[in-house]
């Protein structure tokens, strides 16, 4: 393998909006790092109102392969495609500012990438917390009840499957793909990834050795949102893909068009003798003691890997599995509410956009 095959040029692509608080870190990180062929990084900016932008033009000013453009559409799906249409390097690694990486992250991703048939590689999505919010969210992810079988979620795993997030890419690929759908202002990376595998016959691929993590959100409000936007988002890569997709995506639809049609029966027809009551304790009861499993077993992984909050003790796991109870009741409500909204925009009103 020639020295070129070994480190070709790498773009590194990040959209932001109000990153203040991470930007800086996430620049400088992959500055450091210890491949020879970083070429540039690209940062779309979808018009942050905070110091996001001050901070990128600072960095820019010492370093000229810090380049910083306008997004107006302020959505990643168009920073994305924007980034791609100028992106000087072979190959193209879509980063997120809400991340931290592992030191070796981009030379992992080349050598992944060179894997036979392969297209994409990432990472597990690792997660980290500092509040009772985002430790109960990262141990929601971990749980069957909150991930699906999403293999992308175990930070074990090694192997194909039908997603990763962020991305590394051949350039070539994702211009021959037209870049990412930009009607997709989430499930975005989901998408393409569905596009790579149809289109160019191509495998996705997760390394553990790239390590990658991610903060979730600090509140349950911007859970909620956040789910209610990836619910809306998946339903409009299954119209897309003409319904295609993991059932994972349609599960928490499909399960609240069951139940809640269940429960009212039952209370206003049966006099509640089909026992939905009892059915719902029993998931409940299901989800958190699961929750409390995984908090017990991987309390020293939540220790060493999870929590960044020094200012306070790391949380008791009966705390974290409530929260995580929670997290999940969110999760998967908003996701639903996110999907049906979609589906009676697009199945009633005709209207396939966002």
């Amino acid at each position: 393998m020639s020295n070129r095959e070994n480190f070709p040029s790498v773009t590194i692509a990040i959209p932001t909006y109000n990153e203040e608080e991470h930007i800086e870190q996430v620049i400088h990180g992959f500055l450091d790092m210890d491949y020879p062929n970083l070429l540039e990084i690209l940062i779309a900016d979808g018009g942050s109102e905070d110091n996001t932008k001050e901070i990128i033009t600072r960095i820019a000013k010492n370093d000229s392969r810090v380049v910083m453009i306008n997004n107006p559409d302020k959505y990643q799906s168009y920073a994305l495609n924007k980034m791609i249409e100028i992106a000087k390097g072979e190959v193209f690694i879509r980063a997120d500012a809400h991340c931290e990486y592992g030191d070796s992250y981009i030379s992992r991703c080349i050598e992944s990438l060179h894997r036979f048939e392969v297209k994409n590689v990432g990472g597990a999505l690792r997660f980290l917390a500092q509040n009772l919010v985002q430790a109960g969210t990262a141990v929601a992810v971990l749980s069957l009840i909150g991930n699906g079988g999403a293999k992308h979620y175990n930070p074990y795993y090694e192997g194909y499957s039908d997603t990763v997030p962020m991305g590394c890419f051949w350039t070539k690929d994702l211009i021959a793909l037209q870049g990412y759908r930009e009607s997709n202002h989430t499930n975005e990376d989901a998408e393409i990834n569905y596009r790579i595998i149809e289109h160019l016959n191509g495998k996705i691929y997760i390394d553990p050795k790239i390590e990658l993590w991610y903060y979730p959100r600090a509140n349950f409000s911007g859970l909620f949102k956040q789910y209610f936007n990836y619910g809306r988002g998946r339903l409009l890569t299954s119209i897309a893909h003409e319904g295609k997709i993991p059932f994972r995506s349609k599960a928490p639809f499909v399960f609240f068009c069951v139940m809640i049609p269940y429960f009212i029966i039952d209370h206003l027809f049966f006099d509640r003798i089909l026992g939905s009551i009892y059915i719902l304790a029993a998931i409940l009861f299901v989800t958190i003691a699961d929750s409390m499993r995984i908090s017990l077993k991987h309390r020293n992984y939540f220790k060493e890997k999870v929590w960044r909050n020094n200012n306070k003790t790391i949380p008791k796991p009966f705390s974290i599995s409530l929260f995580a109870l929670l997290a999940l009741i969110i999760m998967h409500l908003a996701h639903f509410m996110g999907y049906s909204f979609q589906l009676i925009k697009a199945r009633i009103f005709k209207l396939n956009g966002w």
